[in-house]
């Protein structure tokens, strides 16, 4: 079972919606090689334009932190003010899951 999970809350810039998409596929290419990330989703908020949360799940926190500090968190970081307009992240603990 995962034991931690990221939740993202994203907010596109106007007009930046396309680029989010692209920007968040690219995202899931450099995931799928951490070894740590048991799971990455990212979705856009069907009834909110420009809205998109990213939701990923590890079985540690050194796997968590592994993941905010390699290389996908920092393409975040630094794409950050470009394309969105307002960037959250929640820590979360697992508590159930199928």
């Amino acid at each position: 079972m995962a034991n931690f999970a990221l939740l993202v809350e994203l907010k596109a810039k106007a007009g930046k919606e396309s680029e989010v998409e692209a920007f968040l596929n690219g995202e899931a290419k450099l995931v799928r090689g951490e070894a740590g990330t048991l799971t990455w989703h990212a979705a856009k908020i069907e009834s909110e334009t420009g809205v998109y949360r990213v939701f990923d799940t590890f079985n540690d926190e050194v796997a968590r932190e592994a993941h905010l500090n390699g290389e996908a968190g920092q393409e975040l970081a630094a794409n950050a003010e470009r394309l969105f307009s307002e960037v959250k992240v929640h820590r979360l603990q697992v508590v159930a899951e199928k």
